[in-house]
């Protein structure tokens, strides 16, 4: 049903599905030349873009759902808020893998790619970075309660997400500064474990630091955004406790601490 009910969102879809595949098509077709070598290259920060962005059609579609009384009548049935939210990261994450499929099989049979690198070890980090990215979404559908709030906070998570992580501007061309700073953000490491061509994806991926702060950060976000769950429109949250959202960071805070630590 909630797979369902987030094909009907046109928001969602695009988001979800049309977004995706307009990013992949800029890269190839425009930056890449339809090169294959360069394709692959870029097929990373592309696949890790998809994967960041499911947040933003997650969030828009749950406050809509609020907004026009649908989660009301979902509130009357023997579901609760956490039903609720791990249904729809796994909506989310059902509609994210044909996409990211998709895009894996044009790389190869359209621009001609000469790898695609360990398909299974991009399964699986492209599945742990879906629905870590998911329950960031589930976090401001839970602390915005209009969906004009919902569209700023969304542009000010997803402005620093793309541009410092190294998903649109090569890491390398970021000064020193900026780059410690994104050593703090959760999209760098996805989209650094994604690039291609490597040897393997999952040599980049095996560390704890990876896989661990994306588990504790997913673990995190569900469990707030839970805690802050309406199904009411006329349900308002407090300032106070949007406040509570710096607590998912604290994963990324530490690892960053760590990397820095470890690169000095």
């Amino acid at each position: 049903m909630r797979v369902r009910l987030a094909l009907r969102n046109k928001m969602f879809f695009f988001f979800s599905i049309v977004m995706p595949l307009g990013f992949f098509f800029l890269y190839a077709g425009v930056f890449a030349k339809g090169i294959p070598q360069v394709v692959a290259y870029l097929l990373g920060p592309v696949l890790a873009l998809n994967v960041m962005g499911s947040f933003w059609g997650l969030s828009a579609t749950l406050v809509t759902f609020r907004e026009q009384g649908i989660l009301r009548r979902f509130h009357v049935t023997p579901a609760t808020a956490t039903d609720m939210l791990v249904s729809s990261i796994l909506a989310n994450y059902a509609l994210t893998l044909p996409t990211v499929l998709v895009e894996l099989i044009l790389a190869r049979f359209l621009f001609h790619t000469p790898g695609l690198g360990d398909l299974f070890s991009v399964f699986l980090l492209v599945s742990i970075g879906t629905v870590s990215f998911g329950s960031l979404g589930l976090v401001v559908a839970s602390v915005t309660n209009t969906m004009q709030e919902t569209q700023v906070l969304n542009q000010l998570l997803w402005l620093p997400l793309i541009f410092l992580s190294g998903a649109t501007i090569p890491f390398t061309s970021l000064s020193k500064t900026v780059q410690h700073i994104a050593l703090f953000l959760p999209a760098t490491y996805l989209v650094h474990g994604l690039k291609m061509p490597s040897s393997t994806v999952l040599a980049r991926t095996r560390s704890f630091s990876l896989w661990g702060s994306l588990a504790i950060w997913f673990v995190l976000t569900l469990f707030l955004s839970s805690q802050l769950f309406r199904w009411e429109p006329e349900a308002k949250i407090g300032r106070r406790a949007k406040l509570y959202v710096a607590a998912t960071a604290i994963p990324f805070i530490l690892l960053g601490v760590w990397k820095r630590a470890t690169a000095g």
